[in-house]
């Protein structure tokens, strides 16, 4: 269409600045839509219903209404989980089905709003009409408001219009938010109104700049929240702690796109899961956290000047999940102890309530590979093993990994289950896996994933063979299942689904069935 602009997220100022710079806006504005896509399929909650249904049903033989006729209660409980502009329509049906609608918590999802129903994916072109819808919405209806997912507008231009919506939902009791700016830019503030909304209980964010905790001051709490998600907001040193801290029964914590340098120091006596991907990390700091049972850090991207992430773990008795350790960049700090390769072991070193532990390791960097029996002596009760196989341009040093002559309470001897990821062949992946059915009496299921040969050049007959041989060293009858990835190399991103999903024993777990066997 004539006159219609060629970017989805980029505004006309931004992407003529762009241009006078010598950049191409269009691969700006493409690499944001990724993200967007990233954060909309992978890190926030799913829409509260799918937009297959349609509100629609068969006239009764006799002409009797008899859904009409149902308990008020559970008329309201059937609207509320219809699509806003569906309940709205009940309203029309009769006056009792419009007190109906007024006093049903309504599901508000501005994908939904758009003139087709469902405006996906939203551009600059339908944005206008939904933020409108948006407000006509909050406008009309009492409240309170059982979910919103407001992921479709170009909040930049609606500045005030956000603030507004923002004491609405406050005063109208929203317990479900979900609020996603369209950049750019992707530092738009939200108002301070968000921390006013003491009726939520999850809410995610993505995209915004936020608000100065410092100067909120402490009557500002989430007093029923349980679960928080922030994507690529820009923040400062002190913010995550201080929503923390105003959270008391938090549960949940959830950090993707920070990056300005991370420091977290987590004291609280709610939280069971903190997850952080993508992000730029200097210190996290598990200061007392007694009911934390997961720690979660994947593909967190490298400090300036080659710093290292420092995870110190100081009081988490309950930690029972942690990964995704990685030897190259993380320095995992134990009580008041660094762990290093090659130090003696003492009891103020190992914590033995993790059961599952996830490790990314360049085998062909020797300082690396040394490091993952002392990992494994810092968690002498793992039951399940992660090895994420990384790929290196030159080998440094000759390997000599004897993990058979790590101690007896070494976790080696009482794996059950291990995952090996990327599996190439080389050579320090070999002395992991002998060492491993050397050393490990009770292992029942070890699952060796070669890589995509589409993505790495490798002999998979080769690794095949390998794997063979390494396997007939075991010491136990366990099951080996070798099969060949199909997904990218080093994996698919992370989904904090995953992470948060406490049904699942172990969030690191992949179905072996729907990989090819080799």
């Amino acid at each position: 269409m004539a006159g219609r602009s060629p970017f989805t997220n980029l505004d006309p100022v931004t992407a003529a600045d762009l241009q006078r710079r010598g950049f191409n806006p269009l691969e700006l504005d493409r690499a944001t839509e990724q993200l967007l896509t990233y954060v909309y399929t992978s890190l926030i909650p799913d829409f509260p219903f799918l937009a297959t249904g349609r509100l629609a049903a068969r006239p009764a033989s006799d002409g009797v209404d008899r859904i009409s006729r149902l308990p008020r209660a559970l008329l309201r409980d059937i609207v509320s989980r219809l699509p806003v502009t569906d309940a709205a329509r009940t309203a029309v049906l009769s006056s009792r089905w419009r007190t109906v609608w007024l006093s049903a918590p309504p599901v508000l999802v501005d994908a939904y709003l758009g003139e087709d129903d469902y405006a996906w994916p939203p551009t600059p072109a339908n944005s206008p009409a939904i933020t409108a819808a948006v407000s006509r919405v909050l406008e009309a209806h009492p409240g309170p408001f059982r979910h919103v997912h407001l992921v479709c507008s170009h909040m930049n231009a609606y500045r005030a219009r956000l603030a507004r919506w923002l004491q609405l939902l406050a005063a109208k009791g929203v317990q479900d938010l979900v609020l996603v700016n369209r950049p750019w830019p992707c530092d738009v503030p939200l108002p301070d109104a968000l921390f006013a909304i003491s009726t939520l209980v999850r809410l995610h964010i993505g995209l915004w700049k936020l608000p100065d905790t410092a100067r909120l001051g402490s009557y500002r709490t989430f007093p029923h929240l349980r679960e928080l998600g922030i994507c690529s907001v820009v923040m400062e040193e002190g913010d995550v702690d201080a929503i923390v801290a105003r959270s008391p029964v938090l549960e949940v914590l959830s950090i993707q796109g920070s990056s300005k340098g991370l420091r977290l120091r987590l004291v609280s006596q709610s939280l069971r899961c903190v997850q952080i991907c993508g992000s730029v990390v200097e210190d996290i700091a598990v200061v007392k956290v007694p009911c934390l049972e997961r720690l979660i850090l994947h593909g967190c991207r490298d400090l300036a000047g080659g710093m290292c992430t420092r995870i110190r773990i100081l009081d988490a008795p309950n930690l029972r999940v942690v990964g995704f350790l990685e030897p190259a960049n993380h320095v995992l700090k134990i009580g008041d102890t660094i762990i290093r390769a090659g130090m003696k072991e003492s009891t103020a070193t190992i914590l033995t309530s993790v059961k599952i532990l996830s490790l990314n390791v360049r085998f062909g960097i020797r300082s690396e590979a040394e490091m993952v029996p002392r990992f494994l002596k810092c968690f002498p009760n793992v039951k399940t093993l992660h090895i994420m196989s990384g790929k290196c341009n030159q080998s440094t040093g000759t390997l000599n990994l004897k993990f058979k002559e790590v101690p007896i309470e070494s976790a080696m001897l009482g794996i059950s289950e291990m995952y090996f990821r990327e599996f190439r062949g080389d050579e320090g992946e070999v002395a992991f896996l002998k060492s491993l059915f050397k050393s490990a009496d009770v292992l029942e299921m070890a699952v060796i994933m070669m890589a995509n040969p589409s993505f790495t050049q490798f002999s998979p007959d080769d690794a095949l063979s390998k794997v063979k041989s390494a396997s007939e060293l075991s010491r136990s009858s366990g099951k080996v299942v070798v099969v060949v990835s199909g997904g990218p190399e080093g994996g698919r991103p992370w989904s904090f689904q995953k992470g948060t999903d406490f049904s699942c024993e172990d969030p690191f777990s992949v179905v072996v069935e729907n990989l090819r066997k080799a």
